[in-house]
Parts: structure tokens; sequence; C-alpha cells
């Protein structure tokens, strides 16, 4: 098969561990056999998220006093594609993997008059407490919103319109390459009459890697993060998971936006376009949920 899987930035790091690389490691190399055995066998493509890490180097640049204005979120993705891409390469050849596993700095289109850059959704950064955050309000001009028992950092997350290196990751997918594309969403630009020019956004990785499943003709997309599967009233005493459901089911539900919302989209999008299978699921599930016996499973009928 050709698998699209997206790891999610929260997958990393779980809620409440502070934001270590070796933390963040650890759990790429207890989930490293059995992605690489997923790669041996399948047309790998993975896509991370980035909102703990690119907002921990968010905040670095804004209280960098060497600066004169701190460095824009384009660039700060692009920094953790190279820095999360490492890990992974790394990860899965110790893990055993005998192919070639290549990070691709990648550029993902946006449209300038997106909504999204009018209503932040995207969060980023640690947790903080409300007061806490709502200091940092005021001496870094940020947006903020809750998650959970804590409040964190939302930036503007525009639609992907285009993934400007699908055609290079096609190659490589055909040279029996694995490759991890468009991490965090890919590096956010708008096109115009000059080019290419990054923008102030964090674009979602889950719509992201629903977009490049659909184009490169993905037989499967999977969402891996922290939880074991979607949560209907998630947090309340009635909370109850989804496990094998299909686009009917999901009808007329709404779901947290900057969480599990654009998960659920992503896999309505790439299911009723694609007619594939869509999955959502804990990394520490990987194996179980790409095979559809855990997790959310999500198909047309």
């Amino acid at each position: 098969m050709r698998i699209v899987i997206a790891l999610g930035g929260n997958a990393l790091l779980r809620r409440g561990e502070k934001p270590d690389a070796a933390t963040q490691l650890a759990h790429l190399v207890a989930a490293a056999p059995a992605l690489a055995k997923i790669a041996a066998e399948h047309e790998l493509v993975l896509v991370h998220g980035n909102g703990p890490q690119v907002g921990l180097l968010a905040l670095e640049s804004t209280t960098d006093t060497s600066l004169s204005r701190s460095y824009p979120l384009s660039d700060l993705v692009a920094e953790t594609q190279g820095m999360i891409g490492y890990w992974i390469q790394q990860a899965l050849t110790n893990a055993g993997l005998m192919h070639p596993v290549v990070t691709l700095v990648t550029q993902t289109v946006v449209d300038q008059n997106d909504p999204g850059f009018i209503t932040p959704t995207k969060f980023i950064g640690s947790g903080y407490s409300e007061d806490k955050a709502h200091q940092l309000v005021k001496r870094n001009n940020w947006t903020i919103r809750r998650d959970g028992n804590n409040w964190r950092r939302v930036v503007a997350s525009p639609k992907p319109q285009r993934i400007v290196e699908l055609d290079t990751a096609e190659i490589l997918l055909q040279h029996h390459t694995t490759v991890v594309l468009a991490g965090g969403g890919g590096i956010p630009v708008t096109e115009g009459p000059d080019g290419l020019t990054g923008a102030e956004a964090v674009v979602d990785k889950d719509h992201a890697a629903a977009l490049i499943a659909t184009e490169l003709k993905a037989d499967l997309l999977v969402m891996l993060t922290d939880v074991p599967a979607v949560y209907l009233d998630y947090g309340s005493p009635s909370e109850r998971p989804l496990r094998d459901v299909t686009l009917a089911d999901l009808t007329g539900r709404s779901f947290p936006a900057g969480s599990m919302g654009p998960k659920i989209a992503a896999a309505v999008q790439f299911v009723a376009t694609t007619h594939g299978r869509a999955a959502i699921g804990a990394l520490d599930d990987t194996t179980a949920v790409v095979a559809g016996t855990a997790g959310t499973q999500l198909t047309t009928t």
C-alpha cells in the first residue's frame, strides 16, 4: 500500500511534559520499530506536527534581546522540519529500516485571503495557567485560548492549497525512499507576482496530510496522536470512543477546533474524495491503527 502517516506534535511531546529534546526523541525511538516495519513493507510518507516545538522556538525568538525583531513563523516552521525530520530519520534507521529515509524541506502554498489569518485556531507552544497566559498576552501581544485545563497561544492556520515539493516526493517514493514531507504542515507561503513569500502562520499538519494523501493517491491516511481514539463528549462522564465509523456517522457532529476537529475534517476530506480508509489513534498503537484493529477507523460505508 501507499500510506501517509501524520505524527502529531503532541504525540512526540505529551501534555504536561517538559519540551526537552531527549523526551521527544524517546517517544520516537519507542515508536520507530513499528514505523520502520511499515516503511519496509509499504510506500510511506510521514508528515509531522510541530505545535509544541514551533511554539518553543517562537517564545525563544520573542524573548531574545539580541534580535531587532523575532523570526517569522514561516522560518521557525522550516527549523522544526529539519530538527524533527532528523530525529525521524535517525530513529527509523536505528530501528533497522534498510532503505533510504529523506526529509524534504517543504513549502505549502496558502491563500493570503484565507479567513484563518483573521481567526487564529492553531495551538502552539506549552500550556500555561490562566494568570501566566494573560501575562504573556500583555508582554508579547499573543492570542490565547483554553486547551483542556491550560491556556495556550493560538496562531493563524490557513488551509493548504498546494504542496510545492509534491512531485519530488513522488519520484522518491517510486525509488523506494521513505519521505518525511510537509513537516509542521509545510512552510506556509503565499504566491504572488514575485513568486513565493513566507507567511505568518502554521498550517495544520492533518489538513496538509489529507491533501498529500489525496494528491499522491494513497490507500490509507493515518493520524497518530496522544489519545487512543476519537471520543464523543470528551472529558465528560459520558465520554466514549468511536471505533468503526462511516462518513454518515459523523454528519452533524462537531469536534474542537485546534485539536480533534482538524483531524476529523482531514479524515472526512480524504475518505470522501478517494474512498480510501482513514484512521486516528495513539502513537503507541501504530501497528494496530494501521491494521485497522485500534483507534477510530473511518470508511465510506
